[in-house]
């Protein structure tokens, strides 16, 4: 499983892949929400990590184009392929990387209001993003 990264760390993550449900490090002892998976808290030092779901809602952070990549399922570089970070509304700064569907690139920006979707791609679940209201 270590090819495909997953280890023990993440494991749960893409477990609740499989029931469409983002999973993402809290912190048992703090409530501090991390991502990538990792067995401390950064924020307090504890163990006491649990993966937990989030509620996909967020705001675009980071946004790129990419005019070219290595080839992917269902990735189209003839019009650039989006890639985005949402900043997750759980907590400032917990951010999860993905892409947006089901919009054209002119309406994907930073500041964009994005709601968590879900489409398989080489038979597998993927978390990806939804423009939510007006742009």
């Amino acid at each position: 499983f270590a090819a495909l990264g997953i280890d023990r760390d993440s494991a749960a993550h893409f477990r609740g892949r499989l029931e469409h449900r983002l999973l993402l490090n809290r912190c048992g002892t703090c409530g501090t929400w991390h991502h990538p998976p990792r067995p401390i808290c950064p924020s307090c030092w504890s163990t006491e990590v649990v993966p937990t779901e989030v509620s996909g809602a967020g705001t675009i952070h980071l946004a790129i184009f990419l005019h070219q990549g290595p080839p992917a399922e269902g990735v189209d570089y003839s019009t650039p392929y989006p890639v985005v970070t949402v900043e997750l509304d759980e907590q400032p700064g917990l951010r999860f990387t993905s892409t947006v569907v089901d919009a054209v690139n002119d309406e994907i920006s930073i500041g964009r209001l994005v709601r968590l979707a879900w489409l398989d791609r080489a038979g597998a679940p993927l978390p990806v993003f939804r423009l939510e209201g007006p742009g």
